[in-house]
């Protein structure tokens, strides 16, 4: 299991929060994820044979938000 943190711009509120964990947490791999937006964070929990950080990245992008490198 790989554990990696991403930078999200946008989150401001709980229900951004739980629209980046809900999208997140659906993917096939991914065993934890949590949003922190205070510190525009996203700390996920994967199998980096199932899913990778792009999709992952896609995922967020795809609720709203931007994801930086």
């Amino acid at each position: 299991m790989r554990k990696d943190t991403i930078s999200v711009e946008g989150m401001t509120c709980g229900h951004c929060k739980s629209s980046v964990e809900e999208a997140v947490g659906k993917l096939e791999g991914v065993e934890t994820v949590t949003a922190d937006v205070d510190n525009n964070q996203v700390t996920i929990a994967f199998n980096d044979q199932k899913v990778d950080l792009a999709k992952v990245a896609e995922e967020i992008e795809d609720v709203g938000f931007d994801v930086k490198q």
